[in-house]
């Protein structure tokens, strides 16, 4: 009997492998994309997205647009949010019109413009049913050099930026009886990951918010999704914070990266909200397996961050050489303070420090 059982558990951890060898996302969300309620059931709802100029939040309103579901798009530039608001139209097949997609320029870091925005959307629309917190920006930087106001500012636009505008949203909700707030964080929220330390810092703090928001609102109408994404195909990484204020990581996702399209991580973002997932974890395979063994059998994930070590695990994260930034090495050459200067680090330098 126990010989039994000891093979059906191991058959049970191979069968665990083979799924995630083969999936894109975790076990729920994957069924969900196959048998859930489709993306067209949220036909004729309102989401208001964050960060939807670009990369996950401009194409999960595409993946929405396709279905009916009217929106508003919110971003610091105007020009890139028209140009996704005539995406959304083409790709409704002109079931959308003008009015059904509410452009808002906004600088999410101004807490003071929040509120005032949203009652907009509502007054747009007559109602706001979902709210998709998407806005944010990564990091690469070795954890000893960053310099603390980089640590307040990404706190600043991936959390608390989060957090005021989703209590505007719940303090909406509970006046007409219910709601939905999604929040795309990353699996740097799940697995601390190597050279992003403020990162996994604001995205671990906005899963306690929002695992303490649907705690405090079971049973009341209001449900809350988390998504997230490991390496997708978008301009995030150029984008990224650095070690130091004003500047940013500068480097290019390339062609030969392997990361999930922005397409289908939109798709499945959609999918997330249609079918109200708790916790959706999206990435191309090994990644969703390694979180899997870093939740579940932490024992054993540890063993493998040992055995892999960090310049693996960031080869693994972002495709490319393990490059990192030292200050000294830095130099601003443009408007768009795009960083030179990589310093390549080996197993073989590091054993020399």
């Amino acid at each position: 009997m126990f010989d039994f059982i000891i093979y059906l558990i191991i058959i049970y951890i191979l069968v665990y492998i083979i799924v995630f060898l083969l999936l894109d996302c975790d076990l729920e969300t994957g069924f969900y994309d196959r048998f859930g309620k489709p993306i067209g059931h949220l036909r004729g709802k309102v989401v208001f997205i964050t960060g939807a100029s670009s990369g996950i939040g401009e194409h999960t309103a595409i993946a929405l647009a396709k279905n009916s579901v009217k929106l508003v798009l919110v971003a610091r530039r105007r020009e890139e949010l028209e140009r996704v608001k005539r995406a959304c139209i083409e790709a409704s097949k002109n079931q959308l019109t003008q009015n059904d997609i509410l452009v808002i320029p906004m600088d999410v870091t101004d807490l003071s413009l929040h509120k005032k925005n949203w009652d907009y959307a509502v007054r747009h629309f007559g109602k706001v049913d979902i709210l998709l917190n998407n806005a944010g920006r990564s990091q690469r930087a070795v954890f000893e050099t960053i310099d603390m106001g980089v640590d307040r500012q990404m706190f600043e636009l991936n959390t608390f930026s989060i957090v005021n505008l989703t209590r505007i949203a719940v303090n909406y909700f509970n006046t007409v009886g219910g709601g939905h707030i999604a929040v795309v964080t990353s699996i740097a929220g799940i697995v601390g990951v190597p050279y992003s330390a403020t990162y996994n810092g604001t995205k671990h703090a906005i899963h306690g918010y929002m695992n303490a928001l649907r705690a405090e609102k079971t049973g009341r109408g209001l449900s809350v999704s988390i998504i997230c994404p490991g390496p997708i195909f978008t301009n995030f990484l150029s984008e990224s914070f650095t070690n130091t204020v004003g500047q940013k990581y500068g480097k290019n996702v390339q062609s030969t990266d392997r990361r999930m399209t922005a397409e289908r991580c939109g798709h499945l973002c959609a999918v997330a909200l249609a079918n109200k997932i708790r916790e959706s974890w999206v990435a191309l395979p090994p990644i969703v397996l390694f979180t899997y063994f870093a939740v579940y059998f932490p024992v054993s994930y540890n063993f493998l961050l040992k055995t892999l070590g960090p310049e693996r695990l960031f080869k693994l994260r972002d495709t490319q050489e393990f490059t990192l930034q030292e200050t000294h090495d830095y130099q601003t050459f443009d408007k768009r303070q795009t960083v030179t200067n990589m310093v390549t680090y080996s197993k073989k330098q590091d054993r020399q420090r």
